[in-house]
């Protein structure tokens, strides 16, 4: 096969790149503005790279959309700062910049395999959430983080009518706190500017306090990249055609922890750093106001946890790294 990333040199987009090359006969073929996380795929045979804007590189994208065979549209702004200090961009990149991608992978009738968001879900007052059954609900205009989840949620109802008025042939997937090595540049101090793990390694790092937004009461389900990955291929894979328009929640309903337990684990890991032991004995947890760390226009989830049957029934997976040890494998490659 034949597999167009767009945005290959992203979180995912790398390490995807690195196991299919890896793992798999299949050739990629990749566009992204910059290079630095692909160092392992640019000599490889099988790994063809354009350095470019799928914005202004439209004639590249439509070119390589025809002769590939499953687009991965990976280009997307996903920091929650952003979300409300520069809403605009956010849209015109995370849907516009896709819903042209999705039409054209209509027209040409190629299979997308889409990365939706555990955003999509937002306040949704259910235990567990089903990709079937769950109500996706957000918060009021004027609390502009939701247009993140709400772009996702559209291109999500996009895809699915394409698929049901048009055969377009898709899979969704819905990432729950996908963390590990090559996640964020670590320093970067703006706070806000990376994901709240690169957030706090980084913070400790620079001496800094760590910023708990609400006390850091908020309980995630952190999903190490490799289990992510592995379910990715699956999907690509489609053995059986199991995946074909079927929308998968990947994460790690075992691992749900609070973000004041996440920081207060990171803290004692890197103690075991020497050359980062004291900074890390230095940091002090604080609480901050959502309002005064991001912007009035902030609003928070406390509970978000996959339901995961339809990825194991479909794609025979299951996530199989504890935080515990994706932690210690993050932190060795930041550190080490």
């Amino acid at each position: 096969m034949n597999i167009l990333i767009l945005g290959a040199n992203g979180f995912i987009g790398s390490h995807l790149s690195e196991t299919i090359l890896t793992q798999t006969n299949w050739s990629v073929f990749a566009i992204d503005l910059a290079q630095d996380k692909l160092e392992k795929c640019l000599s490889h045979e099988r790994f063809h790279f354009f350095a470019g804007d799928i914005i202004k590189q439209k004639e590249w994208v439509t070119e390589h959309i025809k002769k590939c065979d499953v687009v991965l549209p990976l280009v997307a702004i996903a920091t929650p700062a952003a979300y409300v200090q520069n809403p605009l961009s956010v849209f015109e990149l995370d849907f516009e910049a896709n819903l042209a991608i999705i039409r054209q992978c209509a027209h040409y009738k190629k299979r997308i395999i889409f990365p939706s968001t555990s955003e999509v879900y937002g306040m949704c007052p259910d235990t567990e959430f089903d990709e079937e059954t769950s109500n996706l609900v957000t918060g009021p205009i004027h609390k502009e983080r939701w247009i993140y989840s709400t772009s996702k949620q559209l291109l999500d109802r996009v895809i699915y009518a394409y698929g049901k008025h048009h055969a377009l042939a898709y899979t969704l997937f819905r990432p729950f706190n996908w963390y590990g090595p090559k996640l964020d540049n670590i320093f970067n101090s703006k706070p806000g500017g990376s994901r709240v793990l690169t957030q706090f390694i980084g913070n400790i790092l620079r001496g800094e306090d760590i910023m708990l937004v609400g006390g850091g009461a908020q309980q995630r389900c952190f999903t190490y990249i490799d289990d992510g990955i592995g379910a990715l291929i699956k999907m690509i894979e489609n053995k059986n055609n199991l995946a074909h328009q079927q929308i998968f929640n990947v994460g790690n309903p075992l691992e749900n922890v609070s973000i004041r337990v996440l920081a207060e684990s990171l803290v004692e890991l890197i103690k075991r750093y020497p050359q980062y032991a004291s900074a890390a004995s230095k940091t002090k947890l604080v609480t901050v106001d959502a309002a005064q760390y991001y912007g009035a226009g902030y609003q928070d989830v406390q509970l978000r946890v996959p339901a995961i049957h339809r990825a194991s029934k479909c794609l025979d997976w299951q996530p199989r790294v504890n935080l515990a040890t994706g932690l210690r494998k993050t932190l060795d490659f930041y550190l080490v």
